[in-house]
């Protein structure tokens, strides 16, 4: 016969289990019942508000200090985003100024979001102000807009709809945010030596339907160690800021008499490009504008810095300038893939090998250097890159590499994606490869899971970079809904 202590317990334990299961089963019928549009139709207007102001920040990357290690503009906007999860009850945490986190739910599993504040440089030519967040035809207009401050922000409102909702979890949602994604990362590395990695997650951060497969990146510099004496006829040719943009702005000074100017200008007409010349005695100083794109498309720009070389090289000049620009030329124009350096690969998963030269530095009495940006397919190894190039005029220095991610098809996380995307639109959601580099590699078992629709125009890292706001309304109720889903 059993103890009236035993009967307690048995007579607690069940009474616990069927009020967990009651709220299980009222939690599981409420979720039923949600509209996910509706939730994040009724806050439009805070959510559209609250991206604008934190695109109003320029977040770029500048010399940093203890607390603001990579400037003061991208410190701003991570207090922002952070006291915005205070304001709206969540968990919040400052790692050093790096990262930060806004957490919501309960368990032992957490799953990650894992976004960034950090955008490139707003470049030149823009019709509006670049951190104005300026709202005109559905759109709203600033740099970061789509990459990635705004998905960041519908993943935010994703989270908030679901702590709102008072939803049922098994499981922790954790916001991570970065802060120098665009440039070497050192955001994800102090924060993952000091916090929890996710066992799964996405990154808000390129295109839906959903990117399982992100090609290696790598980004070294070709060095040119001749230098000639002499006579210096090209003092300087600069062009490009980051490696993983395709430089829209290049200049060149040169001493040179009795410059055909005719000559630059039926160059640029030719090539359907701005520039302009400026004569002051014998120095000429010469300027071509491109297009940007994101370095990892550069089929998608004009790179004004190998156009540059191309004419140029097209000139009488010293011999290291010739050999430079005559190497630029020779080598990059036209070629995206590779094939004149003789690195050109490819696989079924993941496309092409691309190259983008994003920086071209050359000093009269200083090395030149071409810097490049390479996305290489997820079946290949960076070794056989380096091997590949001849180095006998240009040597390889400086090499950052992160290498190629893949999350096979049949993985728990994207069955739950691609379920949740087809229920939202009605599309197939197909499984897509990217040459970009998104924070999901930072996860074992990571995706990048929009904000670009297909169909959408890629504006990242461009001039007038947008979102609309249509696809940000969008995107948030399919976050919103695949949390849940995987929460739980």
């Amino acid at each position: 016969m059993e103890s009236s202590k035993t009967l307690y317990f048995n007579f607690f334990f069940i009474k616990r289990y069927n009020e967990k299961e009651d709220l299980h089963r009222k939690g599981l019928k409420k979720v039923k019942n949600i509209d996910w549009v509706q939730e994040v139709e009724s806050r439009k207007n805070e959510l559209i508000e609250d991206t604008r102001e934190l695109l109003k920040i320029k977040s770029v990357l500048e010399e940093g200090t203890e607390k603001a290690p990579f400037g003061e503009g991208i410190a701003e906007a991570l207090h922002f985003l952070l006291e915005t999860g205070n304001k709206d009850g969540f968990v919040t945490k400052n790692v050093d100024g790096y990262a930060g986190h806004i957490e919501h739910g309960s368990g032992e599993e957490l799953i990650g979001v894992l976004c960034h504040i950090d955008v490139v440089p707003e470049g030149d030519g823009w019709s509006v102000p670049p951190f104005g967040a300026v709202v005109k035809d559905g759109r709203i207009y600033a740099r970061g807009a789509i990459d990635d401050k705004g998905p960041t922000m519908a993943a935010y409102y994703a989270i908030k709809i679901l702590k709102e909702l008072e939803l049922p979890l098994s499981k922790r949602i954790r916001m991570i945010i970065g802060t120098d994604e665009e440039s070497n990362w050192r955001c994800v590395d102090h924060y993952f030596s000091h916090e929890e990695m996710p066992g799964i997650g996405f990154a808000p951060d390129a295109d839906f339907p959903i990117i399982h497969a992100e090609k290696g990146i790598m980004d070294f510099d070709l060095i040119q160690k001749k230098d000639e004496k002499g006579d210096k006829v090209l003092k300087s040719l600069t062009s490009g800021q980051r490696y993983n943009m395709v430089p829209d702005y290049a200049e060149a000074l040169l001493t040179l008499e009795n410059f055909e100017e005719e000559s630059f200008h039926t160059f640029l007409e030719g090539e359907n490009l701005s520039g302009h010349v400026t004569i002051k005695g014998e120095e000429v100083l010469l300027t071509i504008e491109g297009i940007s794109a994101h370095g990892s498309m550069p089929e998608q720009g004009i790179n004004a810095g190998i156009k540059m070389c191309e004419f140029l090289s097209t000139l009488t000049l010293d011999e290291k300038a010739n050999e430079f620009v005559q190497y630029g030329a020779q080598m990059f124009c036209g070629d995206y893939y590779g094939e004149k350096l003789g690195i050109a690969y490819k696989d079924e998963v993941s496309g092409p090998l691309t190259v983008n030269i994003g920086l071209i530095r050359y000093k009269e009495d200083e090395e030149g250097k071409f810097g490049l940006n390479i996305r290489y397919p997820v079946t290949q190894q960076s070794s056989t890159i380096i091997e590949g190039i001849d180095q006998k005029t240009f040597l390889i220095e400086n090499i950052d590499d992160s290498p190629p991610h893949h999350v096979e098809k049949d993985h728990q996380l994207i069955q739950t994606l691609q379920r949740v995307y087809e229920e939202r639109t009605g599309e197939e959601a197909t499984l897509l490869a990217i040459g970009g580099g998104t924070y999901a590699r930072a996860l074992k078992a990571g995706v990048a899971f929009g904000p670009l629709f297909q169909g959408r125009e890629d504006v990242a890292h461009k001039k007038d970079e947008y979102m609309d706001i249509e696809d940000l309304l969008k995107a948030t109720a399919i976050y919103a809904q695949a949390l849940y889903e995987l929460a739980k």
